[in-house]
């Protein structure tokens, strides 16, 4: 099963597979602040809606 499909919280890779696009550009939203991050322990992780909110897709 892909764990990807169910989480709340992603990683840069997961989230860049999740809307189809390079992680570098997931990346670069961050550093500019489109896209939210949290911090879960030694991992910062992009929430699931606020990934899909970034893009324009109703979660």
């Amino acid at each position: 099963m892909n764990k990807t499909a169910n989480s709340l919280a992603l990683t840069m890779k997961d989230a860049a597979r999740l809307v189809g696009v390079d992680y570098r550009t997931i990346k670069l939203g961050i550093e500019n602040g489109t896209i939210p991050t949290v911090q879960l322990g030694q991992r910062r992780m992009i929430p699931r809606a606020g990934l899909l909110r970034a893009f324009g897709v109703d979660s």
